[in-house]
């Protein structure tokens, strides 16, 4: 049984990993349509979705088969982590599809006349999700961890391009729909970093045994059982 069980636990891992793999796809694919106002690849992002949606099924129904064995507190932990981390993924495919349709929608229209930081914002946006993906790949809690701090960057990004949208349309009535767009764009950037920052918290329960979401228990710092 603890046989079949660790062979079933490794079909998971690679089930989710290669799930990860079509969600990062999909983020860097619709920020790539965005750059270069390319529908055809939008389009395809939009369709990816579906398969990413597939994965999360597959997965929900792996996880009932485990849990029906019984798996021991280790294994259980790992079964628990799966279901959280696949639907961060699915909801990272969704916003992978919204930028594409926020995508299409931006490039029949000339480009706003203002420099927003979307650029910085998507690198580090997809520098924090392979992190968390390359955490959960190789159980690195230590690394989980460094990562999640960047998420208040993201924050920021995302609050100052808001502020300079609305200045803008403001001032250019015109281009309103346009500023609306990108807003969408950078509020789904700002939610990829969510996910990316709650899966590498789930890789730390899942290396630690440790809840340290809503706890502030971030960079090793003592929870409230162990002080």
């Amino acid at each position: 049984m603890e046989s079949h069980l660790e062979t079933d636990l490794d079909v998971l891992k690679q089930r989710l990993l290669t799930m990860a793999n079509h969600a990062e796809k999909a983020v860097t694919e619709a920020l790539q349509a965005l750059d270069q106002r390319d529908d055809d690849l939008a389009l395809q992002v939009k369709q990816s979705d579906r398969v990413i949606n597939r994965f999360e099924i597959e997965i929900d129904d792996l996880v009932i088969q485990q849990l029906i064995k019984a798996p021991l507190a280790t294994d259980l932990r790992t079964v628990t982590a799966s279901v959280k981390i696949s639907h961060n993924l699915e909801r990272i495919g969704d916003e992978a599809k919204k930028i594409a349709k926020h995508a299409i929608e931006l490039s029949g229209q000339p480009p706003i006349d203002i420099k927003l930081d979307i650029p910085c914002m998507a690198s580090l946006t997809l520098e924090m999700l392979k992190l968390s993906l390359d955490a959960f790949s190789h159980r690195d809690p230590a690394a989980a961890r460094a990562l999640i701090p960047r998420d208040k960057e993201v924050d920021v990004l995302n609050k100052q391009v808001h502020q300079m949208l609305s200045q803008h349309m403001a001032k250019h009535p015109n281009a309103i729909q346009r500023c609306l767009d990108w807003m969408a764009v950078s509020k789904s950037l700002e939610r990829i970093a969510d996910h990316a920052t709650n899966i590498a918290e789930d890789v730390v329960y899942l290396c630690e045994a440790r809840h340290i979401r809503h706890t502030g228990v971030k960079r090793g710092m003592p929870s409230l059982a162990t002080a």
